[in-house]
Formats: structure tokens, C-alpha cells, sequence
């Protein structure tokens, strides 16, 4: 990264460090993605496990990854501020905490994993293949946290396109790992839904592995000297990352979790409500990846700004950001009414629930403007290291307003299974008002006001 005068470098700075973001988390998603298609060609009862496990692991997963992405603006703030020494020592904390985080999980996944998938009240067979995927996926946290620090580390660092190409490496090798093990093909056990979650372990390996050369070997990151100097474990920097990364964590949790709840309520609208529901939820998820990836965006850049004093360039970067996704929002708006039927026909061939699928991308479209404005938002906010408010603003508008107001438009009105798609439509709108006050508040603290005009 480096210091720009004008709208036009900003830009073309914005989307060189945007755009490899983008790819990395789609390439991220259909890791879980192929676990649930691949395995649905063995048996209904494979996919269903691989599924209910997919469901246990990824709030879980992005939670936490969350908490360890607070060393993002850290690193990204001393980039802009000249002090690239400082850097080797956060990420070598952040290193330690994921370790901490892994040994948490696994701890806390051998005492509940099993009383859990019980209360799920799911089949023998489909219980069995959810609980072994998942001790097979746990030989794969430590490295899938360690990853997030060190692809945080390198993001920060303005060098994206790097950790997209380590992370497109995982895709052939978990098809590959998939297709012999899920199938049994070329003298592999067939081990079913089992065999993709040793698939996505040995991955996960794969890649964190790849991740170390990378920063140990290849310039710029080689002349840093990362892993040449052992530091002591520095509970003052610990205490620094939680208090960034918690809020973070928290926030991407609630998010994560709200659908899950959502989709358990749906359940009293019948199957057709439920499959109709993921499929439009399936959907706008990947959609969903633009703003996340320029919340990402922001974080660094911003925090890069930041860090230098730059403060109008901070802010200008924040409304580019905000600009552009309301504007892609607006583009897929455009292409769900024009396309919802066709989008439907992805996910079902039954004209019940292709029904029930196009009316669900209706309200598709507003979720997206929300999310396009609250998204951003945020990955401003965490660029200023501003993270505690934005924090209670999620818990209320998707916990306090968005889940009680859908499920009494759903129980008491007649709009039925959409109600929880109004409250939610309603709760994140809420949310992004209460964000932008927030970053107004936030730039006019770093040294001027707002700009909204410098958006277009």
C-alpha cells in the first residue's frame, strides 16, 4: 500500500486490495459448500450429518475468526504509521491466542459435542456421520486459526492478492481430497460424510502450512524476519487483541446466528417454507460476500490512513467503500427482479417452493441495501480500532429488534414465514442508521467532519 492524492488512485488502491478479498472468501465458502454437495451423492443421510455439522461448526468458525481478526487494524495502523517492526511481535501474540482459542474449542467440543447433536433429535445414522465429521474437522482448528492470523497479518499488509492465491490452493485440494475419500475412489476407504471432514482438515493444514513458507521465504514479507526472534507471551498485547478482536467476533456471531435461529422457527411454516427460506438465505449469503469483502477492505485501509494521521484520506476511503457497495447492491437488486425465477430453478424444480423461493429474493433486495450500508460500516469503524459500539449496535438490531419483530409479524399477522425476513429487513435498517451516526461521530473525532458528499 501506499499514500494517494487523488479520487482515482484511491479507487484503483481500493480494488487492488478489495477485489483478491472478494475471491479469497468465495473460495472460503465453497470449502462448505463441497462438503454438503459431494457428500448428498452418497446417501440423503451422509449429507444430512455433513450438514447439521457444517451448521454446528461455521457460527463457531467465523466467530472466532472474528476475535483473531482484531489483529487487522493493528498491523494495518502501524503499516501507515512506519513502524513495520513493531509487526513481527503482534503477529507472534496473535499466534499465541490462536493456539489459546484452539485448545478452548477442542476442550469445549469434547465435552459438549455429543449432548449437543442429542438435543438435536436427529436420526442414528445421520447423528453418527454429523459427530464423526466433526472429530475429524477438529485435527484441523489449530491450523484454520493459526491461517486467520497470519492471512490477517498479510492482508493488512496491503499484500490480498497473496493470500488469495494461498487460499484458491485449497479448493483443488479439498475437491481431490473430497473424491477420494468421500467415494472411495483409487483404493481410498469410502468413508461418506466422514471422509470430508478429514478432507477439510488435511486442507486446512495445507494451507497453513503454505501460509508460513510464504511469510517465512518470500519478500516483502521475508525481510521482516518473522519467525527468527521467539517473543514472551505479552498478556498486556493479549488483553489488546481481545478487547479489538471480542467485539469484532461477537458481532460477526450474531449475524451468523440469527439466520440459524430463523431457519429452527421457520420450521412451523412447513418443508416447503424451510427449503424455499435456505435457498433464498443460500443465496443471499453469497451475495452477501461483496460487502463483507469490503468491510475487509475498509479495515485495512482505513486502519492504514489511520495510522498515518491521514485522516481525510481515511475518510474518503470510508465513503469510496460505502459507495460502492451500496451501488453493487443496487446492481443485484436489478438482476433479483429480473432473474428471481431463474434463481429459483438453482435451487428447486417443485413450482411450490420456486414460488415461495421468488417471493423470499423480494425481500432479498432490501436485506441487501441494509446490508450494503451497515457491512462497510463497520470495517471503517474497526479501521479507527472504534469496535465496542458497533458491537451492542448488532446485538440490538439483530437480537432486540430484528428476531422479535419477525417472529410477531410471523405468529400474529398474516405475513406469515416472510414476517422474519420484515423484522430482520427492519433491524438491520435500524442497525445501519445507528452505524453511520457512529462513523460520523468516530471522523469528526479524528480531526474533521464528514463528507457524505464525497460518496459519488
Amino acid at each position: 500500500m501506499h499514500a494517494t492524492s487523488s479520487f482515482k488512485q484511491k479507487f484503483a488502491q481500493f480494488l487492488v486490495v478489495f477485489l483478491p478479498i472478494f475471491i479469497t472468501q468465495i473460495a472460503l465458502s465453497a470449502m462448505a459448500f463441497f462438503d454438503t454437495s459431494m457428500t448428498g451423492h452418497v446417501s440423503p443421510a451422509a449429507q444430512a450429518g455433513v450438514s447439521i455439522g457444517v451448521s454446528l461448526w461455521i457460527p463457531i468458525q467465523t466467530g472466532l475468526n472474528g476475535v483473531l481478526n482484531g489483529i487487522m487494524p493493528i498491523v494495518s495502523q502501524l503499516m501507515g504509521g512506519g513502524r513495520e517492526r513493531d509487526i513481527r511481535f503482534n503477529l507472534f501474540q496473535g499466534l499465541i491466542l490462536s493456539l489459546l482459542f484452539s485448545a478452548a474449542v477442542l476442550l469445549i467440543g469434547a465435552l459438549l459435542l455429543k449432548p449437543a447433536l442429542g438435543f438435536m433429535n436427529a436420526e442414528a445414522e445421520v447423528a453418527d456421520t454429523a459427530y464423526k465429521f466433526l472429530l475429524c474437522l477438529a485435527f484441523g482448528v489449530v491450523p484454520l486459526f493459526g491461517y486467520t492470523v497470519l492471512r490477517g497479518c498479510i492482508d493488512a499488509m496491503g499484500q490480498t492478492r497473496v493470500s488469495m492465491a494461498i487460499t484458491l490452493c485449497s479448493l483443488p485440494v479439498q475437491l481431490v481430497l473430497n473424491y477420494l475419500l468421500i467415494f472411495g475412489n483409487f483404493g481410498f476407504p469410502k468413508l461418506g460424510g466422514v471422509g470430508a471432514g478429514v478432507a477439510t482438515a488435511v486442507t486446512y493444514w495445507v494451507i497453513f502450512l503454505i501460509a508460513l513458507v510464504v511469510m517465512h521465504r518470500v519478500e516483502p514479507f521475508a525481510g521482516h524476519g518473522f519467525f527468527r526472534k521467539r517473543h514472551r507471551i505479552s498478556w498486556a498485547k493479549q488483553g489488546e487483541l481481545l478487547k479489538l478482536g471480542i467485539p469484532i467476533g461477537f458481532a460477526t456471531f450474531f449475524e451468523t446466528s440469527i439466520f440459524a435461529a430463523v431457519t429452527l422457527l421457520m420450521n412451523r411454516f412447513g418443508t416447503n417454507a424451510v427449503a424455499a427460506h435456505s435457498a433464498a438465505i443460500n443465496f443471499a449469503s453469497t451475495l452477501y460476500m461483496i460487502p463483507l469483502a469490503i468491510c475487509m477492505a475498509l479495515t485495512i485501509l482505513v486502519g492504514y490512513e489511520a495510522g498515518a494521521g491521514r485522516n481525510k484520506d481515511a475518510r474518503q476511503y470510508a465513503w469510496i467503500g460505502i459507495g460502492s457497495a451500496v451501488l453493487m447492491a443496487l446492481v443485484t437488486a436489478v438482476v433479483l427482479l429480473l432473474f428471481a425465477d431463474k434463481v429459483a430453478l438453482i435451487y428447486s424444480t417443485d413450482p411450490a417452493v420456486t414460488a415461495l423461493i421468488v417471493q423470499f429474493l423480494a425481500y432479498a433486495i432490501f436485506f441487501q441495501l441494509s446490508d450494503a450500508l451497515a457491512t462497510p460500516i463497520q470495517g471503517a469503524l474497526r479501521g479507527y480500532k472504534d469496535v465496542t459500539p458497533a458491537f451492542f449496535i448488532t446485538l440490538i438490531a439483530y437480537w432486540g429488534i430484528g428476531l422479535p419483530l419477525g417472529f410477531v409479524l410471523a405468529v400474529y399477522t398474516s405475513f406469515g414465514p416472510f414476517g422474519y425476513w420484515i423484522g430482520l429487513i427492519a433491524g438491520l435498517a435500524v442497525g445501519a442508521v445507528l452505524l453511520l451516526l457512529r462513523l460520523f461521530k468516530v471522523q469528526r473525532m479524528h480531526g474533521s467532519s464528514p463528507a457524505p458528499s464525497s460518496v459519488v
